[in-house]
């Protein structure tokens, strides 16, 4: 249903999250991110829980892994969930669950993360991490470019309907781009 990228810019310190996905609203749902903290994507029957909790845990010092971690242990059906965590170190982590809607997946790299499902093709999220890694520009900028990589590989089955986009500071507690509905 929805595709999306959590990175981590270590030259500009920055985190952010770019999402798409024909469901409404995608911004209030899949996007969570606090300056200084951390920055996540929850999707794939998304449990909004993970947003606040997962923050919290990285406020209170955990990693991305052991924040991933603990939001998986803590949930009754986490084979239905895909998330992506990232945390202010740029430490990056992922889970995909098995009875995820197909093609559904993820591919992780250096300081990012994408993932996918409900997807045309399975090789959307190789597109969007292909071109993270070769596009130039500020997070935001490569993030979108990774979008727009995903859409032309098929995108979401559905089509395009909302996109969201968020960046934050890693080490000062001040949001830098907010925007939604991106086009």
């Amino acid at each position: 249903m929805t595709y999306s990228i959590v990175a981590y810019d270590p030259e500009e310190n920055q985190l952010g999250i770019a999402v798409q996905s024909h469901s409404l609203c995608v911004g209030s749902v899949v996007p969570w991110a606090e300056a200084g903290v951390g920055a996540l994507a929850t999707q794939a029957r998304s449990n909004r829980s993970y947003g606040n909790l997962g923050l919290a845990m990285m406020k209170e010092g955990l990693t991305a892994r052991q924040t991933l971690k603990a939001l998986l242990a803590s949930d009754r059906q986490p084979e239905i969930r895909q998330i992506a965590v990232v945390d202010k170190q740029g430490n990056i982590a992922v889970h995909t669950g098995e009875k995820c809607v197909e093609a559904a997946g993820h591919r992780q790299g250096m300081y990012y993360s994408v993932q996918a499902n409900l997807m045309l093709k399975n090789t959307v999220w190789d597109a969007m991490a292909e071109t993270f890694e070769t596009s130039s520009g500020d997070l935001a900028q490569r993030m979108i470019k990774a979008l727009f990589a995903a859409q032309a590989e098929g995108g979401d089955m559905r089509g395009q309907q909302s996109a969201a986009l968020l960046v934050v500071s890693s080490q000062y507690s001040d949001r830098q781009i907010n925007r939604s509905n991106l086009k």
